[in-house]
Protein backbone atom coordinates (compact mmCIF):
# COMPACT_ATOMS: atom_id res chain seq x y z
CA UNK A 1 0.00 0.00 0.00
CA UNK A 2 1.27 3.39 -1.00
CA UNK A 3 0.20 6.64 0.60
CA UNK A 4 0.71 10.44 -0.27
CA UNK A 5 -0.58 13.55 1.44
CA UNK A 6 -2.33 16.07 -1.11
CA UNK A 7 -1.06 19.73 -0.58
CA UNK A 8 -2.79 23.12 -1.90
CA UNK A 9 -0.74 25.89 -2.03
CA UNK A 10 1.47 24.20 0.57
CA UNK A 11 -1.58 23.18 3.16
CA UNK A 12 -2.53 19.78 3.76
CA UNK A 13 -6.00 19.04 1.94
CA UNK A 14 -6.14 15.48 2.88
CA UNK A 15 -4.61 11.79 1.51
CA UNK A 16 -4.31 9.59 -1.44
CA UNK A 17 -3.53 6.14 -0.90
CA UNK A 18 -2.98 3.19 -3.57
CA UNK A 19 -4.41 0.17 -1.33
CA UNK A 20 -3.37 -2.39 -4.64
CA UNK A 21 -3.02 -2.04 -8.26
CA UNK A 22 -6.49 -1.29 -9.25
CA UNK A 23 -8.06 0.71 -5.96
CA UNK A 24 -7.50 4.34 -4.94
CA UNK A 25 -8.60 6.08 -2.00
CA UNK A 26 -8.97 9.52 -1.55
CA UNK A 27 -9.82 11.22 1.94
CA UNK A 28 -9.82 14.71 2.70
CA UNK A 29 -8.62 16.02 6.17
CA UNK A 30 -11.41 17.02 8.67
CA UNK A 31 -10.18 20.84 8.84
CA UNK A 32 -10.28 21.29 5.09
CA UNK A 33 -13.74 19.67 4.68
CA UNK A 34 -15.41 21.98 7.93
CA UNK A 35 -13.16 25.36 7.06
CA UNK A 36 -16.35 26.68 4.36
CA UNK A 37 -13.52 29.13 2.87
CA UNK A 38 -11.08 26.28 2.01
CA UNK A 39 -12.25 25.12 -2.38
CA UNK A 40 -12.80 21.97 -3.29
CA UNK A 41 -9.96 19.81 -4.70
CA UNK A 42 -11.85 19.27 -8.31
CA UNK A 43 -15.49 19.43 -9.39
CA UNK A 44 -15.20 15.89 -9.68
CA UNK A 45 -14.22 15.69 -6.24
CA UNK A 46 -16.02 17.88 -3.78
CA UNK A 47 -15.34 18.67 -0.41
CA UNK A 48 -16.64 15.88 1.97
CA UNK A 49 -16.16 13.70 4.74
CA UNK A 50 -16.66 10.75 2.99
CA UNK A 51 -13.67 9.23 1.37
CA UNK A 52 -13.57 8.99 -2.55
CA UNK A 53 -13.13 5.24 -3.96
CA UNK A 54 -12.14 4.30 -7.63
CA UNK A 55 -10.64 1.65 -9.55
CA UNK A 56 -7.87 3.86 -11.28
CA UNK A 57 -6.06 6.67 -10.37
CA UNK A 58 -8.67 9.41 -10.30
CA UNK A 59 -8.44 11.77 -13.24
CA UNK A 60 -7.03 14.89 -11.00
CA UNK A 61 -3.99 13.37 -10.17
CA UNK A 62 -3.63 11.43 -13.54
CA UNK A 63 -3.51 14.64 -15.02
CA UNK A 64 -0.80 15.69 -13.52
CA UNK A 65 1.43 12.91 -15.43
CA UNK A 66 3.53 13.65 -17.91
CA UNK A 67 2.70 12.42 -21.26
CA UNK A 68 4.75 10.94 -24.13
CA UNK A 69 8.49 11.56 -24.91
CA UNK A 70 8.88 13.02 -21.56
CA UNK A 71 7.15 9.92 -19.63
CA UNK A 72 9.40 7.85 -21.47
CA UNK A 73 12.62 9.69 -20.16
CA UNK A 74 11.13 10.19 -16.59
CA UNK A 75 10.35 6.41 -16.87
CA UNK A 76 14.20 5.51 -17.75
CA UNK A 77 15.69 8.25 -15.03
CA UNK A 78 13.91 7.40 -12.57
CA UNK A 79 13.39 3.80 -13.06
CA UNK A 80 9.81 3.57 -12.71
CA UNK A 81 7.04 1.37 -14.94
CA UNK A 82 5.57 3.24 -17.57
CA UNK A 83 2.19 1.98 -16.34
CA UNK A 84 2.74 2.78 -12.11
CA UNK A 85 0.60 5.74 -12.51
CA UNK A 86 0.81 6.27 -8.91
CA UNK A 87 4.71 5.99 -8.79
CA UNK A 88 5.18 8.89 -10.77
CA UNK A 89 2.54 10.46 -9.28
CA UNK A 90 4.67 9.94 -6.06
CA UNK A 91 8.26 10.96 -7.63
CA UNK A 92 6.79 13.82 -10.07
CA UNK A 93 4.32 15.59 -8.25
CA UNK A 94 6.12 16.87 -5.18
CA UNK A 95 7.41 20.09 -7.07
CA UNK A 96 7.27 22.15 -9.95
CA UNK A 97 3.26 20.96 -10.82
CA UNK A 98 1.14 23.28 -12.88
CA UNK A 99 -1.25 24.02 -10.63
CA UNK A 100 -1.67 25.13 -6.83
CA UNK A 101 -1.61 21.01 -5.91
CA UNK A 102 1.07 19.19 -5.39
CA UNK A 103 1.63 15.17 -3.59
CA UNK A 104 4.43 14.20 -1.53
CA UNK A 105 4.83 10.86 -0.66
CA UNK A 106 4.05 9.53 3.19
CA UNK A 107 6.63 7.12 5.00
CA UNK A 108 5.38 3.23 5.32
CA UNK A 109 5.15 3.80 8.89
CA UNK A 110 2.76 6.82 9.28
Amino acid sequence: MRKADVFKNGELIGRITETDKNNYVFKYIESWVNDTSKPDLCLSMPKSAEEYRSSYLFPFFFNMLSEGANRKIQSKLLRIDENDHFGFLLATSGYDTLGSVTVHPVEENE
